[in-house]
């Protein structure tokens, strides 16, 4: 080392050198290998220049500034030295340029400052990569383990998982200094992309992305039928589909009624489907990497023929009350409900009726009266419905038989009597008088002169031909030969006395005609002699014409006292 530098460095000793607080940083500097650093002191440019700076690394002195210049020949063309503040630059670093940094500065002024730093070189990052013991895996059933590898110096690893930095957990373990990653039962979440991201002080490196393939499934396996409907009438097409959360895809069966179908896929087409092929459908779903499978829920699928030919029957060509009798609803077709009214309104069950057999019989026990009306019974499936209806006549009778006419009836007058009975259908009527059959087939008897031998007890028989009943009501007659029942004799005096009374009318009447014709027409008694011949014809005509004229009032009570008298 040239003198006049030593006898500067030694007048800075002897006068006081301190180490100044500061000059470099406390913290040590890092650079990469090939790189360049400046190892920079807190000190602004002084007005004078330093006397000198000293740089030394370790016990190495590797450059200096006094009134001659040194530098280390290894650190020729790569090194530069600051002297307006004693900083340093180091280029195209070397791992060997790592160490302890000293320098020693002496102001112009008198005094001198130091300060000490480290400064680490490393080997840049480079050449990251990620290698898998396996790629392909099963979910659950699985185990991975993926290293890293990488170029550099004082590296350290951290692992993603897409965007997401992997930690170690309960299946996830992190070792050799994190550059392993293990994950034990792989689930589908773990398929990454997964990513290495290598560091030191100076750089950093990133892998490219590594997947993972994880078969799992089938699962969440769910069947559709379009249309989706609660029945199908026979002859629609209905398709079923089947889906599964699986990796690989799924391959699918399907089954009725638990027995397996030939087809297979995701999709079962049922095309103009037929009430033999109802039942209840599902699929299944299988997974040949993992082996496993799921099973659909139950779809059922109700084919239905449609209602038609509903008909009403009865047991009966006739019903006749008191009998039992049975209604029968009979349709073609998938029968669900049978429903009945009458007359238009829903049935309300009397005492007498019963339904049965799913309300296919309407059974009557027995038969009655009010029972007769419009019967329909209405058959229906979900898809379709008909009516059918029967008009139930009640046959009954004949009852009640009655006879209406005259009980007593004078001598050539006309008879005339009336039968009726309740009855369905109109009873046929035959007439007997004292068991003798007069007459047939008619309600009405009639006899236009009657005799005395039709006095007589009158039988009516009423008979209806679909009940077979016959039923019969009598009738008692008297032909008498005068009105009241009077004697041959009382009419015979009556006829008398009433002669008689007309013979005197006619007699007086006679008197005071011609007595008033004479005092008239004296004059004229060729006149007068026609006029006589006249009322003699007619004398009897003139006692009715003109009652009054002739004492009336006698002959009134005469003919009123012979009347009761004799009767």
């Amino acid at each position: 080392m040239d003198t006049a530098v030593l006898c500067v460095i030694t007048l800075g000793v002897i006068s006081g050198v301190s180490e100044g607080a500061g000059v470099l940083p406390d913290d040590s500097l890092n650079a990469a290998v090939g790189g360049s650093v400046i190892i920079s002191t807190t000190l602004s440019p002084p007005g004078t220049p330093f006397l000198s700076v000293t740089w030394t690394v370790g016990v190495k002195e590797i450059i200096t500034s006094a009134i001659s210049n040194f530098t280390e020949p290894e650190y020729e063309g790569r090194i530069t030295l600051f002297r307006s503040t004693g900083s340093l630059e180091l280029r195209n670093l070397t791992l060997t340029d790592s160490g302890e940094y000293r320098v020693s500065i002496i102001p112009a002024d008198g005094g001198s400052q130091s300060g000490h730093t480290r400064l680490e070189i490393h080997v840049p990052v480079s050449n990251v990569r990620i290698t898998a013991n396996s790629t392909d895996l099963v979910e659950f059933n699985s185990s991975v383990s993926l290293s890293c590898s990488s170029s550099g110096s004082s590296l350290s690893f951290l692992w993603l998982n897409g965007s997401s930095e992997v930690t170690a957990s309960e299946r996830v373990q992190l070792t050799d200094g994190n550059s392993t990653l293990s994950i034990y039962n792989v689930t589908r979440y773990d398929q990454g992309p997964f990513r290495c991201r290598v560091f030191n002080l100076v750089s950093d490196g990133t892998s490219g992305p590594v997947n993972l393939s994880i078969s799992f499934g089938p699962e969440n396996i769910n069947l559709k039928l379009l249309p989706s409907e609660d029945h199908y009438e026979e002859g629609s097409n209905i398709s079923l589909s089947c889906s599964a959360v699986s990796r690989p895809a799924a391959q699918f069966q399907w089954f009725v009624n638990g027995d397996l179908l030939p087809d297979t896929g995701p999709e079962l087409r049922l095309m103009n489907i037929q009430e033999s092929q109802s039942g209840n459908y599902s699929c299944q779903a299988f997974n040949n990497v993992t082996m496993r499978y799921q099973t659909s829920q139950t779809s059922v699928i109700f084919a239905l023929k449609r209602i038609s030919g509903a008909s009403v029957k009865s047991s009966t060509n006739q019903s006749v009350e008191g009998n039992s009798v049975n209604l029968t609803c009979e349709a073609s077709g998938t029968i669900f409900t049978r429903k009945w009214r009458k007359d238009g309104s829903d049935l309300i069950l009397n005492d007498n009726m019963i339904l049965y057999n799913n309300n296919r019989v309407l059974s009557f026990q027995p038969l009655k009266r009010p029972d007769s009306g419009e019967y329909s019974c209405d058959i229906s499936n979900p898809v379709s419905s008909e009516e059918a209806k029967y008009s139930m006549v009640v046959n009954y009778g004949p009852e009640n038989v009655q006879i209406k006419g005259p009980r007593e009836i004078t001598l050539t007058h006309t008879l005339k009597l009336n039968c009726s009975a309740d009855s369905t259908p109109t009873a046929i009527y035959t007439w007997k008088v004292n068991d003798t059959e007069i007459l047939s087939n008619s309600a009405v008897f009639t006899k236009k002169v009657t005799e005395l031998s039709d006095s007589g007890n009158y039988t009516c028989e009423a008979t209806n031909h679909i009940t077979g009943r016959t039923s019969s009501a009598v009738h008692g007659l008297s032909v008498t030969e005068t009105p009241g029942g009077l004697s041959a004799g009382a009419i015979a005096a009556i006829t008398i006395v009433t002669c008689f009374i007309a013979a005197v009318g006619a007699a007086g009447g006679y008197w005071i005609f011609k007595k008033k014709t004479n005092k008239n027409h004296q004059p004229h008694k060729t006149n007068d002699e026609s006029l006589h011949q006249q009322k003699k014809r007619h004398n009897c005509l003139f006692v009715f014409l003109e009652p009054k004229q002739f004492f009336p009032f006698p002959l009134g009570f005469i003919l009123f006292f012979l009347f009761f008298f004799f009767k």
